[in-house]
C-alpha cells in the first residue's frame, strides 16, 4: 500500500513538471503572436489638428542674430569684391608700366648700339677730313704732268717719278678704303644735293637736265656717309 502511494506521488510530480515544461513555450508563442497582431493592427488618430506650438521666446533673438550675421557676411563680400577690383586695376597698371619700361629699355639699347657703331665708324672723321687734302694734292700733282712727258722714251726720269707718285696714290686710296674712306667721281650722274655741290650751271643742249658734266673737285664718303660733297658743274638742258 505504501509503495503504491509513493509511486503515485512520483508519477504526479513528473506529470506536473512535464506540463510546466510544455506550458512555457506555449506562453512564449502566445506573447509573440500578440505582439505581431498589435503591429499589424492599424492605428487610428484623431482628425483634429494638433494644436500648433507657440514659438518660443528664445527663437526671435536667434533669428535676428542670424539675419545680422548674414548681413555682415554680405557686407564683407562686397568689400572684398571692391578690393579685388582695385587690385586688378592696379595690377593692370603695373603691367602696362612694365611693358612700357621694357620697350623703352630696348629702344635705349638699340639707340646706344647705333651710337656706339657710329662712334666707331666715324671716329676718324676729323682725321679723314684733314687727310683728303693730301689726296687732292697727289691728284693735282699728277695732273700737272703733261701726257708727252709720261713717255719713258722721251723723259725717263719724269716718267719714273710720275709712276712712283701714281703708285703711292693708289696705295693710299686702297688703305683709306679699307678704313671706310672712299673717293667718288660723279661725272655723268644726275645732280644730288646730298652728294654734290653745284658751283655753276651751264646751258648744254646735248646734256640731260641736271646732269653733271664737269667735276671741279671729287667727293669723299666715310662708311656710306658723305664726308665731303663733290664740287660739280651742272647742265641746264634745253630752255
Amino acid at each position: 500500500m505504501f509503495r503504491h502511494a509513493v509511486v503515485s506521488t512520483v508519477a504526479r510530480t513528473a506529470a506536473s513538471q512535464q506540463l510546466r515544461s510544455l506550458a512555457i513555450p506555449a506562453a512564449r508563442i502566445a506573447v509573440t503572436a500578440a505582439v505581431r497582431q498589435s503591429i499589424r493592427t492599424p492605428r487610428f488618430y484623431s482628425s483634429e489638428a494638433a494644436p500648433k506650438e507657440e514659438p518660443k521666446k528664445e527663437e526671435a533673438p536667434k533669428a535676428e542674430a542670424e539675419n545680422n550675421a548674414s548681413s555682415e557676411i554680405q557686407k564683407q563680400v562686397e568689400e572684398l569684391k571692391t578690393q579685388l577690383e582695385a587690385k586688378t586695376k592696379e595690377a593692370a597698371d603695373f603691367k602696362d608700366k612694365f611693358l612700357r619700361s621694357v620697350a623703352d629699355f630696348r629702344n635705349l639699347q638699340e639707340r646706344t648700339a647705333r651710337e656706339v657703331k657710329n662712334a666707331k665708324d666715324f671716329a676718324i672723321q676729323k682725321f679723314a677730313k684733314d687727310l683728303v687734302e693730301s689726296v687732292d694734292n697727289f691728284e693735282r700733282a699728277l695732273s700737272m704732268v703733261p701726257a708727252e712727258m709720261r713717255d719713258p722714251a722721251k723723259n725717263k726720269e719724269v716718267a719714273d717719278l710720275y709712276d712712283g707718285m701714281k703708285m703711292t696714290e693708289d696705295i693710299l686710296l686702297k688703305t683709306l678704303k679699307r678704313h671706310g674712306l672712299e673717293k667718288f667721281d660723279p661725272m655723268g650722274e644726275l645732280f644730288d644735293p646730298n652728294k654734290h655741290e653745284a658751283t655753276f650751271h651751264v646751258h648744254m643742249p646735248d646734256k640731260k637736265p641736271n646732269e653733271v658734266f664737269h667735276v671741279q673737285q671729287k667727293g669723299f664718303m666715310l662708311n656710306g656717309r658723305v664726308l665731303r660733297a663733290a664740287q660739280v658743274g651742272v647742265a641746264k638742258g634745253e630752255q
